[in-house]
């Protein structure tokens, strides 16, 4: 009798840095992810979200409900976005500090910031 695959919500569960990205992905803890991400004190999770779709309050409700986020580095892809007002709103109201920059920015400013044992997160589209 076969079973049915089980899908879950992808996530690893801890911090580590981003070693790699581009081709549509990041490799990081020795394994590779196709797809966005996003990553937080409590672990890096799959994110559905890709270059050119709207960054909403919706979208970053994950960011939004953890815990131990002071600083949120978004990667917006290949090309800089401004955070639309109503997030950067969400956001303070949390008291998150936010920076979009592009993507290889981003993974390199939270590569220090989290080997600085900052309260960093990270919303990465995959270019």
């Amino acid at each position: 009798m076969s079973r049915a695959i089980d899908m879950r919500d992808a996530h690893f569960p801890g911090r580590a840095p981003i070693d790699a990205y581009g081709n549509g992905g990041f490799r990081f803890a020795d394994m590779s992810h196709r797809g966005s991400l996003i990553c937080l004190p409590a672990g890096i999770y799959a994110w559905d979200m890709a270059e050119g779709d709207p960054l909403t309050v919706e979208a970053f409700a994950r960011v939004l409900d953890a815990e131990g986020v002071e600083f949120l580095l978004v990667g917006t892809g290949r090309d800089i976005r401004p955070l639309p007002a109503p997030l950067k709103a969400a956001l303070r109201a949390r008291g998150i500090s936010s920076d979009p920059m592009g993507t290889g920015a981003a993974i390199r400013t939270y590569n220090i910031m989290l080997g600085e044992s900052r309260p960093v997160a990270a919303a990465l589209i995959a270019v």
